[in-house]
């Protein structure tokens, strides 16, 4: 039996109903509604709690406290609750309840029906109104329709991210990580392998534009030098093919070529300009360039959380290698759907601090490729998952693409609305539960879970590396290790002098 809560008041609409209740009713809380020949589910999303004796006419406290002694807790809820749809298919009745209508609290039983079960979904956590109740994700809806994670920092992305991809391992899933902080390289996982996948690019392999970025040449502004650059990476391409490892010396010896050359000389200062870039270049990023690197498709596994640590690479370096990697995983996967040569498998990607990969107000290679697999990638299973702790920095065409969104604390109205504009089924009334949320709660909408839910997202079974440090702790030990070492100073010290003496007087 369902608990009566509560009975529906005033005008409705078929997705829409006010109600009065003398219960302690929480915001988020499920409700069922029984009318006309329906058996609708729905949400409570707004409250108000009132008295009818403790007015706001009353101005004397003591009044007030009189009248407590005399009544007790008297009080009323009203609310709105939001329909969500029937039971069996969720789709919303034509006709909204009658007023008198009995609002009973949904079972626990009829929440995980909605919610699904370990054998179909993966596990984010439990509802956060209802413990009891496990709330699980559709895998298939999660990857195909892009995930985006965001919240303010510390609130819990990187925990998601963790919960989540040890979830997918269970159904023998890949998920490739780019690790901006290098929170994810030792993670301890229950479902699979972790595989930290060395940041090697092949440097024979990246386009002219990646070329370009890492040795700081604006294709828009330093033209010539861009120029200068696309020929002599063309000449020492057609040159290396079978001796890649000679590719950087055979572009700069090319260009020592053209600024000796008559018709070029002109353009010297620009010829010899490119040239200190590649130097500069093969030096800045000796350790991610790697003539003998594998393609991405050959080093991620499948059943792992496949790792790329970008913790030690500049902004334009995480832009060259993600944006490389990105286009490899697209081609590689639409060769595997023509030919069967590729990537033979899915593969979900988790991009940390998107906002800087995908910015709202530069172009970057990323961000190209991100858009691109946001269009493309629901045909050749790529998935795509976006995490970002500055929503409003993030390009919008990008988060748009992410129909899924675990989204947990936002306090910035203006990161709230943007979110609410890139998302077409982020409620007002969910957008202002946002600044309320605690550590690790989330409102989660989209496809992959059947109806928006708050959820206590669950606690990943084991330490992430970017998880706050005990400042106070370190603090402790370090002055502990300070003072041992001043008390061993001091030893060694009065030894030395004892030693002295003895010596004096011998």
């Amino acid at each position: 039996m369902n608990e009566v809560i509560g009975m529906c008041i005033g005008e409705a609409t078929p997705t829409q109903v006010m109600f009065v209740s003398k219960k302690r009713v929480k915001i988020g809380d499920f409700v069922v509604l029984e009318y006309e020949g329906n058996r609708v589910l729905g949400m409570v999303q707004a409250l108000i709690k009132g008295s009818l004796s403790i007015t706001e006419e009353i101005y004397d406290p003591k009044v007030v406290e009189k009248i407590k002694e005399m009544e007790g807790e008297d009080f009323y809820v009203k609310g709105d609750i939001k329909i969500l749809g029937d039971f069996e298919k969720l789709k919303i009745p034509r006709i909204p309840p009658t007023p008198g209508t009995e609002v009973k609290l949904a079972s626990s039983e009829d929440l995980r029906k909605v919610f699904g079960n370990e054998k179909d979904g993966i596990k984010i956590g439990t509802l956060l109104t209802r413990e009891d109740v496990p709330v699980y994700l559709d895998v298939n809806k999660l990857v195909s329709r892009h995930l985006a994670i965001l919240a303010i920092t510390g609130y819990g992305k990187s925990n998601t991210v963790a919960v989540l991809s040890d979830e997918m391992l269970r159904f023998g899933g890949s998920i490739l990580i780019f690790d901006m902080h290098s929170e994810y390289t030792r993670l301890p996982l229950s479902n699979g392998a972790l595989n930290v996948i060395p940041t090697k690019i092949n440097p024979f392999k990246l386009s002219t534009k990646e070329l370009a970025i890492l040795a700081d040449i604006n294709p828009e502004v330093a033209f010539l030098q861009y120029r200068y650059l696309r020929m002599a990476v063309r000449e020492a391409k057609k040159e290396c093919e079978t001796r890649p490892s000679e590719y950087f010396d055979k572009m700069i010896e090319t260009l020592e070529g053209y600024a000796e050359e008559e018709d070029y000389k002109k353009d010297k200062n620009s010829i010899v300009g490119v040239i200190g870039k590649i130097e500069s270049l093969r030096e800045e990023y000796e350790e991610i360039l790697d003539f003998f690197a594998p393609i991405i498709s050959e080093a991620v596994k499948i059943k792992s959380v496949n790792v790329i640590d970008l913790g030690s690479v500049d902004e334009d370096g995480a832009d060259v290698v993600v944006s490389h990697i990105l286009r490899n995983i697209l081609e590689t996967r639409k060769s595997y759907k023509r030919s069967g040569k590729g990537l033979p498998f899915p593969i979900f990607l988790v991009l940390e601090e998107a906002h800087v990969l995908a910015p709202y107000d530069k172009e970057t290679l990323s961000k190209y490729w991100i858009g691109r697999i946001a269009r493309e990638g629901r045909k050749f299973g790529i998935g795509l998952c976006l995490v970002s702790q500055r929503p409003k920095r993030l390009d919008s065409d990008s988060l748009s693409q992410a129909s899924n969104m675990i989204i947990l604390k936002l306090v910035e109205p203006n990161d709230q609305k943007y979110v609410q504009m890139a998302s077409e089924i982020l409620s007002q009334d969910l957008l202002e539960q946002l600044p309320s949320l605690n550590v690790g709660e989330a409102v989660v909408i989209g496809p992959a879970i059947k109806v928006p839910a708050l959820v206590k997202i669950d606690e990943f079974k084991g330490k992430l590396e970017g998880t706050d440090p005990n400042v106070r702790k370190e603090w402790e030990e370090a002055w502990k290790m300070k003072e041992i070492e001043e008390e061993q100073r001091m030893a060694f010290t009065q030894e030395i002098l004892i030693k002295e003496r003895e010596k004096k007087f011998s």
